[in-house]
């Protein structure tokens, strides 16, 4: 609670101060103050480039899956769905800061408004989505090396729900808490107990990948090791594979090193991975699924030689008209 009081002299200061309330740290002098504003001033340029990177690849992306015929299919419907998660994952950000940091006037440590607790909560529900959505990818991987035949609708169905009904039901369920026993402030502390209804399932999702990541390089060198298998097998299982694992344990080891640090401990270092590092991660997912993908390659290129002849047979067709007339 901060008081003013109404004296003959006018309002007195506020009581007590608002950084004091707000546990912000006391900066020593307007120096500090100014190389801070530069240093987050640089780091939003950073990662707005970042987010808007992977954004643009992400669309190229799912615009390839989605007009190429061949493509369509399971596994690429999953890599879709990943890809907008990340998009969501950027939109949020943008919108966020439109919201909380549009105007430098306002101390954003005191606004609370319906606005602003909005746009937190639908960045923590692309955040989940995101850690749901690379568990789904690392569950199909797994049920592809377990079972022959991975077509029926009912894992798509399910694999749906996972990313992005889980998400949902934990926002849902933090937004409730934050009103009816926290609600203060915009919602984007850290430091309440409150957090871990976002942090737990985050924390499972990455748990549960990493066991699946075991079981998947487990269970790829039983098959490679295998006599009888072919080596037209042999490379369909690693290129199968190669992405999911690069990716399981690069999105999930710095979320788990900083989780059990006190929020205080390696500030800098924590915003450079979650912002400026982690907006690149789209970029990195559309390279790994789509960009580098080989069958995505051949498809392109079949597809731009279909068009070549295409073309040359229209230029053909029309010169042999003039020459006939």
């Amino acid at each position: 609670l901060i008081q003013r009081n109404c004296t003959e002299w006018g309002w007195s200061l506020p009581s007590p101060p608002y950084h004091s309330a707000c546990q912000l740290e006391t900066l020593s002098n307007n120096n500090d103050t100014e190389a801070k504003a530069r240093h987050f001033v640089t780091m939003k340029v950073l990662y707005t480039c970042g987010y808007s990177t992977s954004m643009a690849a992400l669309l190229l992306a799912i615009g390839i899956f989605s007009c190429f015929r061949k493509l369509h299919c399971t596994r690429n419907s999953i890599h879709i769905h990943f890809f907008t998660s990340f998009i969501l994952r950027g939109t949020a950000v943008f919108i966020k800061d439109s919201i909380l940091f549009s105007d430098e006037s306002i101390d954003h440590c005191t606004m609370s408004t319906v606005t602003c607790k909005a746009a937190i909560a639908f960045f923590q529900y692309s955040v989940l989505a995101n850690f749901y959505w690379l568990l789904v990818e690392g569950l199909y991987l797994q049920t592809l090396l377990l079972l022959t035949f991975t077509c029926d609708r009912s894992y798509t169905w399910g694999y749906i729900l996972i990313g992005w009904g889980v998400p949902m039901v934990t926002v849902g369920v933090w937004v409730l808490t934050r009103l009816q026993y926290d609600n203060h402030g915009c919602w984007d502390d850290y430091s309440s107990l409150y957090w871990w209804v976002i942090k737990a399932p985050i924390l499972l999702a990455i748990f549960v990948n990493f066991l699946i990541f075991l079981n998947v390089t487990r269970m790829l060198a039983q098959k490679i090791r295998c006599p009888d298998l072919s080596k037209t097998h042999k490379q369909q299982y690693m290129r199968l594979t190669k992405s999911t694992l690069l990716l399981i344990p690069l999105f999930g080891v710095h979320y788990v090193v900083f989780a059990l640090f006190p929020k205080h401990v390696g500030v800098d270092a924590r915003l450079y991975f979650e912002l400026v590092l982690g907006s690149y991660q789209g970029f990195l997912v559309a390279l790994l699924y789509c960009f580098l993908n080989g069958e995505v390659q051949a498809e392109i290129r079949r597809n731009w030689g279909k068009w070549q002849r295409s073309m040359e047979s229209n230029v053909f067709n029309l010169a042999t008209q003039d020459f006939t007339a």
